[in-house]
């Protein structure tokens, strides 16, 4: 089944989920890609400068891993196409409406927003105010 690529359609049945579970975004330098796999990553990018994952705080907290912050995953249920065009700048817009910062990271099947911590629920609201 391909994903939903009609903005209002998408904002319709948008559906936001907001995770418990505290995620950190952390950098390993010399790494490569299946490193690390006892902490757990939901989410893994190589950059220039290394090995980027994002992990369970818990997990950090674990293994001494120094990280900036924590976030909390809110999943937009929608299947939203990769090939959508709009629906992460509307996203971020709101979000920045509310001075709160949108980490994206677009699945197969959904996005999935990444917002500070103590301003989740926030969040949650502000994308629930988009349903149409």
């Amino acid at each position: 089944m391909s994903g939903e690529t009609d903005l209002s359609k998408m904002l319709a049945t948008l559906a936001p989920q907001l995770h418990d579970t505290e995620f950190v975004f952390c950098t390993f330098p010399l790494a490569a890609y299946g490193n690390h796999t006892d902490l757990e990553p939901i989410a893994s990018f190589i950059e220039a400068e290394g090995l980027t994952l994002v992990i369970p705080r818990h997990r950090a907290e674990q293994h001494g891993i120094a990280y900036e912050g924590a976030f909390r995953c809110i999943t937009l249920s929608v299947h939203s196409s990769l090939a959508a065009v709009g629906l992460t700048a509307v996203i971020a817009t709101q979000l920045a409406k509310h001075h709160i910062s949108a980490n994206v990271i677009a699945a197969y099947y959904h996005d999935h927003v990444f917002v500070q911590n103590g301003r989740a629920n926030d969040a949650l609201a502000a994308l629930n105010a988009l349903i149409s």
